[in-house]
């Protein structure tokens, strides 16, 4: 298959002689100050595989074209290389052999990080992701665990179309026995991804299509993110913005422009939706009383609902004014980018609902 490229030129990135991982560069040093090293998403994401497949030798990957190709996406590239054909396999184009193949291996002792190209492609799968991987622990009364990572590229804002920039962490969150990590920096790409391949459960692991060319810090040697550990990213005493994957750093830019009106924004990277870090969302409302969500989801069925219900049930009376939703309207994605931003949540929607909310 050709490589995927977005209307954003996304970069590819390039892997050394031999060895899996970006070319990493680095942010220029100020007087007294080290260099920082700084990384795209989409190299993060080799870099977090590779580190674990040196660390644990039980670590295989499979998915279509992540070989020779380094992924439509770039995001496999250099671990062929590295780490050669009885660890990196390239598979034939079918969602059900990829899971049902990485599904028999964690069962027998391997931990299999399974790509599927586009999250929507989830459909074509489903009984595997839905029916069989996340109950088997269950139903052997825990004699079996498949420890498998499930990574997908997810979201949309790129102009890919109705079937290609769907956000679907909503299906995955409905079936009862899957962990769900969705990150939104390179950093937090390796250490979610190292603590998703440790876990003896199965994690969908979602890299959203609109980060992989943003850049950040490089993770340090031995980064494990805990699953289901939100992190304050920005402080703020007037409103709460509850994020996740690429609504962060639109949650943030959105932070920026209301400060510039008065109003101080807390800013809240969920990181994973299985286990879901509520206790992070409440000490923050506590400090706010006011809360809006910022989701890719449509709104009907989205993941924010959840947090939302679990606010009025535990978290009700910190409350000052109604909770807020910033979610894709429930229609299919269009392929044309004006009419796509008119669906999906944007920095102008995020300030509108903030100033409505802080005039309650």
């Amino acid at each position: 298959m050709a490589d995927v490229t977005d209307k954003a030129a996304m970069g590819r990135a390039e892997a050394g002689p031999g060895r899996a991982g970006a070319a990493m560069g680095r942010a220029e040093a100020g007087p007294g100050r080290a260099e920082e090293i700084v990384i795209t998403y989409r190299e993060a994401v080799a870099e977090g595989i590779a580190r674990e497949l040196r660390r644990d030798p039980s670590v295989v990957c499979l998915g279509e074209d992540i070989g020779a190709a380094g992924g439509v996406f770039k995001t496999t590239a250099g671990l062929l290389a590295e780490f050669g054909k009885q660890r990196v396999w390239d598979t034939p184009i079918s969602e059900q052999a990829i899971l049902g193949v990485a599904m028999g291996a964690a069962m027998t002792g391997m931990r299999p990080v399974a790509e599927i190209m586009f999250s929507d492609f989830f459909a074509c799968c489903w009984d595997y992701l839905a029916n069989e991987i996340p109950k088997m622990r269950y139903m052997t009364g825990g004699q079996v665990t498949v420890p498998l990572v499930v990574r997908t590229a997810n979201g949309g804002g790129l102009g890919f179309g109705a079937q290609h920039s769907q956000s679907v962490e909503n299906w995955a969150l409905a079936i009862p026995g899957l962990k769900i990590a969705a990150p939104s920096t390179p950093a937090d790409v390796v250490g979610l991804m190292a603590a998703a391949i440790r876990s003896d459960d199965p994690v969908v692991f979602f890299e959203h299509k609109g980060l992989f060319a943003s850049k950040g810090p490089a993770a340090p040697e031995g980064h494990v993110v805990e699953l289901g550990r939100a992190a304050v990213v920005r402080e703020g005493t007037d409103v709460s913005l509850v994020a996740l994957a690429a609504t962060v750093p639109l949650a943030l830019a959105a932070a920026d422009r209301l400060a510039a009106d008065g109003v101080s924004a807390e800013v809240i990277d969920l990181r994973c939706l299985v286990p879901l870090d509520m206790a992070t969302v409440l000490a923050s409302l506590g400090r706010t009383s006011r809360l809006v969500i910022v989701e890719e989801n449509p709104y009907q069925g989205g993941w924010g609902g959840t947090v939302a219900s679990v606010v009025a049930d535990e978290g009700f009376e910190l409350l000052d004014a109604p909770v807020r939703r910033v979610a894709a309207a429930c229609v299919p994605l269009p392929f044309a980018d004006v009419l796509e931003q008119r669906v999906i949540p944007t920095v102008d929607a995020v300030t509108e609902a903030v100033r409505a909310l802080t005039a309650y």
